[in-house]
């Protein structure tokens, strides 16, 4: 027989261990539920439920629960599935380094089944946007994550986006890796991505940097992102390079965020570089823009700026050109980009230029969007070597501009020609509705006459042009702001000449044409050439156009109306000396901006393809390969007299002075 004592120490041991025994034989881990779902909806902000827990312990605890959901949002749509569902979640739990004080670690977790529904309603509230709980503390230290026949839905009205990606874990250990494969529609365009990143177990692991191969076609847009981030869940540490290429940068605006203009085909490569979510930069791409190359960096703040308490992307941009084909760049006038020879053009593309060639119009009629125009603020600084095209009288270009709030200010946008340059200032505020009020300062500054002379390839010349214009207007697009324009402009010339061929055949000198043509002479001296144009409601009024050279005096008259494009000029030339066919002529110019007649017309077809060339860069300078003079050497004395009219008007002081001997003003 045992002795009292023995006795009670086995009642003292033994009683705990049956109790044991018996609380393992009779427990249902299932009890936990209820507060396991309520610390995890405090943690998330949403209710969790599930419908067994299964619990195996030791040093490192197994947790599996099955039937897991997270609901949508208390006011979501009813009749929505709920926003995750997982058959089977599997958590394993680092308890005794939890115990000595080292946090929450999970070394695993396992998702069998996981289906998210990612959805927005057409008003903007989202069910994918999780707000804090109030669970507290740092977040857990996640290990590996494997998912099996794992799919997310994703549907965003306003992005006009609906598509399924399915989403799953393959191999073990660092050879795992993870693949995406989505399809659907996003941005009202297809869409197919597949993405191949590393195990998920070096997500976290800054000494292995993850890899990540994703291609994306969003219709005609492709893009490429290849390379490894050293830390992805931060979004940091990125050495990867970027690939895009399509038939229009507008198509991008979805996948970038911010708008673009509409742009000829590209092709672009370079380095991206991440700072978590508050900088994304691409840097020092290259590639091809149309007939153009395009080279340079693009930084974004995704979150940069904050207006009426909403966030918005900031993007500074720092490009440059070595060679422009300025057809590429008219998108950000509102016109159609690119030539019927455009390199990788969609014949789509080829169609839009041929129709836009074919237009009778000018000026664009793209509406301006205003809303876009609020979007992102946007930091644009680029640089344009040297301007390709054999009709253009433009050397370089040169471009600063800020849309900030919506409001859009440009300066400078400067051409340079030959040793001068043509220099414009654009304020573009957007008001109520759909317009902007549009204020343009135009400085012309010796603007070489040779140079422009060599881009009709008829005719020659020497000299420089310097003016000043402004222009104040309200509209929607290009053509509505030129129509609906005020302003003026002002032009004189210093000194020069011009091709004897270009004064004889404006005034029917055919005695001179011929000898001009045999090389005898050569060149007229231009003694003054003075322009005082006044911009009304869109029409472009000839209050005085004066060219004075050594054959003759040319008189222009008529006016431009903008709004419908179409030309009214009167030139009346008299020579100063008598030769073969010298005889007082009136010529007139009519037509349109695109298509001008020019009557009598035999002798100066000619001079027609150079005007229709020079009027899509500058209306007043249009006339030029037109002009001459006509008065006798008494009558001289009235261009001294309109220089001096014109630079005592406002703005005149940038007119050149007066040339020497041309004028009373010796």
């Amino acid at each position: 027989m045992p002795s009292p004592g023995t006795t009670r120490r086995l009642i003292w041991f033994g009683v705990p261990v049956v109790l044991l025994v018996m609380l393992t034989a009779f427990w249902n881990w299932d009890w936990l539920i209820p507060v396991v779902q309520r610390r995890a909806s405090a943690a998330i902000g949403r209710t969790v439920t599930m419908s067994h827990v299964h619990v195996g312990l030791g040093r490192v605890v197994t947790v599996t629960a099955d039937d897991v959901a997270v609901a949508n949002l208390p006011d979501w749509p009813q009749g929505d599935p709920p926003f995750v569902t997982i058959k089977a979640l599997t958590v394993q739990v680092d308890a005794w380094g939890y115990i000595l004080g080292h946090g929450l670690i999970l070394p695993s977790i396992g998702l069998d089944g996981p289906r998210v529904l990612a959805s927005e309603t057409k008003d903007g509230e989202a069910n994918f946007r999780l707000s804090a709980g109030s669970g507290g503390g740092p977040p857990p230290k996640i290990g590996d994550l494997h998912i099996t026949d794992g799919e997310a839905h994703v549907v965003i009205p306003a992005l006009k986006s609906d598509f399924t990606a399915s989403i799953e874990t393959q191999g073990q250990g660092e050879a795992a890796k993870l693949v995406v494969d989505a399809k659907g529609t996003y941005a009202s365009q297809s869409i197919t991505a597949k993405l191949v990143g590393g195990a998920l177990l070096s997500l976290r692991d800054a000494h292995h940097p993850w890899p990540v191969d994703l291609t994306i076609a969003n219709g005609p847009t492709h893009v490429a992102l290849k390379g490894t981030i050293r830390d992805p869940v931060a979004f940091k540490g990125a050495d990867v390079t970027l690939r895009l290429n399509g038939p229009d940068m507008e198509l991008l605006e979805p996948l970038v965020g911010f708008p673009i203009p509409k742009t000829a085909a590209y092709q672009i490569a370079g380095k991206v570089d991440l700072n978590g979510f508050d900088r994304i930069r691409f840097t020092d791409f290259q590639g091809r823009l149309g007939n153009s190359d395009i080279a340079g960096t693009i930084v974004e703040e995704p979150s940069g700026t904050e207006v009426r308490g909403k966030s918005k992307p900031v993007v500074t941009m720092d490009l440059r050109s070595k060679r422009v084909d300025l057809a590429d760049l008219a998108g950000f006038i509102g016109g159609t980009p690119g030539r019927s020879n455009t390199a990788n053009a969609t014949q789509q593309e080829r169609e839009a230029v041929a129709k836009a060639n074919a237009s009778p119009k000018l000026l664009p009629d793209t509406p301006v969007s205003v809303p876009r125009l609020d979007w992102a603020d946007i930091h644009l600084r680029y640089h344009g070597a040297r301007i390709q095209g054999r009709n253009m009288p433009l050397d370089d270009l040169t471009v600063v501009m800020d849309a900030v709030n919506g409001r859009i200010t440009v300066r400078p946008i400067r051409f340079g020609v030959g040793k001068g340059e043509l220099v414009a200032n654009i304020d573009l505020t957007p008001e109520s509705g759909k317009t902007v009020h549009a204020k343009v300062d135009l400085h012309m500054r010796n603007l070489d006459v040779g140079r422009m002379m060599a881009a009709t390839h008829t005719f020659q010349g020497a000299g420089s042009i310097s003016g000043v214009g402004a222009v104040d207007s309200t509209g929607d697009s290009l053509a509505s702001l030129m129509a609906n324009g005020n302003g003026e402009v002002k032009m004189a010339m210093a000194g020069g000449d011009l091709s004897s061929v270009l004064v004889d055949l404006t005034g029917l000198q055919f005695g001179n044409a011929l000898l001009s043509a045999l090389g005898l002479p050569q060149k007229t001296p231009v003694q003054c050439f003075v322009g005082d144009l006044a911009l009304r409601r869109g029409i472009l009024d000839f209050r005085t156009l004066v060219l004075d050279t050594g054959e003759g005096i040319t008189n222009v008259g008529g006016n431009i109306d903008l709004g419908k494009e179409t030309l009214d000029l009167a030139l009346k030339t008299d020579a100063k000396h008598f030769s073969v066919g010298s005889l007082p002529t009136h010529i007139h110019i009519g037509g349109t901006l695109k298509d001008p007649s020019i009557r009598p017309g035999a002798e100066v077809a000619a001079r027609a393809g150079a005007a229709a060339g020079l009027a899509a860069l500058f209306a007043p300078l249009a006339i030029l390969p037109t002009i001459q003079f006509g008065t006798s050497d008494a009558e001289d004395a009235r261009c001294g007299e309109l220089l001096r009219q014109a630079r005592q008007s406002a703005g005149g002081k940038a007119l050149p002075p007066p040339v020497q001997g041309a004028s009373t003003e010796h």
